[in-house]
């Protein structure tokens, strides 16, 4: 089962951030570089200089790569539930559903998992997208060496701490609106249709990012920070910086983005998790 759950992981966790990318990459731009005038300006800057290619720049390695951040993510959120339920997925479909207590425990817990697996993979992403007229990393692996002989091992994990902040609490809110969506629109002891599954999927990232937006614009300049990016010497200082020089509203850089992206990409991203878990574990009949 644990396995199982980290396989449907991978595979909809590809899915989703492949449907997503290019606003991403706008999304990254907008938080990482003060240039862009808003996202349309964003949007005809690197359409005009990079044309349709620039938003999906750095792509291939974090589809190939977001199949370990999902499958930690679902796996440890799924085994977390588990454990704190003492019971199973499909005890919980069939009448016995988990408190908003324990889904949020779960998520927090899965939250924190994922920064340590994933911190390096999200820093390579952001640096990658943001590359503009001048490409200072030629792919991937270029980017992991240079991280490496410029900083050391600890330079993959550069915006970590900002990461964890936004991802520990995040993830335990990013299950609790999709349990409640899936169960207001499921009948009682029944499993989640596609209907169900959509709405939940896509609510939950709604919510989840206009609470991680903030933290995500810090975290995005900081892992830019001595890519070409202002330097940052920590979280605090990035805060502060950033407040100073263009006001509160520097935190919601990328809100509108964000939110946009997030229902259809969730969507996806939950519908493809719960598919495959029908597929490859099928609740028991009658």
């Amino acid at each position: 089962m644990p396995l199982v759950e980290f396989l449907a992981g991978t595979i909809s966790g590809a899915v989703g951030l492949a449907f997503g990318y290019p606003l991403d990459t706008v999304k990254v731009r907008l938080q990482a570089q003060s240039i862009y005038k808003g996202i349309s300006h964003c949007v005809a800057q690197t359409y005009a200089h990079e044309g349709v290619r620039g938003f999906f720049k750095g792509m291939t390695f974090p589809v190939l790569t977001t199949g370990i951040s999902n499958s930690v993510v679902f796996g440890s959120y799924s085994n977390a539930l588990d454990y704190l339920t003492q019971s199973r997925r499909n005890d919980r479909s069939q009448g016995n559903p988990a408190s908003a207590t324990q889904v949020f425990t779960a998520g927090c817990f899965s939250g924190l998992v994922q920064v340590v697996v994933t911190a390096p993979i999200d820093l390579v992403k952001v640096r990658l997208q943001g590359q503009t007229n001048t490409a200072r990393y030629r792919g991937p692996a270029h980017c992991v060496t240079i991280i490496l002989r410029e900083k050391g091992l600890r330079g993959l994990y550069r915006g970590g701490l900002a990461l964890a902040l936004r991802d520990v609490p995040c993830y335990g809110l990013y299950f609790l609106p999709y349990e409640v969506v899936c169960k207001a629109l499921t009948e009682s002891g029944k499993q989640p249709g596609t209907f169900a599954v959509l709405m939940g999927g896509g609510v939950a990232g709604v919510v989840t990012w206009a609470f991680a937006t903030p933290m995500d614009v810090i975290k995005a300049r900081l892992q830019m920070s001595g890519a070409g990016g202002r330097e940052y010497s920590g979280v605090l200082h990035c805060m502060r910086v950033s407040v100073r020089e263009e006001g509160v509203r520097v935190f919601f850089k990328g809100l509108l983005l964000n939110s946009v992206r997030a229902f259809p990409v969730n969507a996806v991203t939950f519908l493809s998790y719960e598919s495959l878990m029908k597929v490859l574990c099928p609740p028991p009949a009658g």
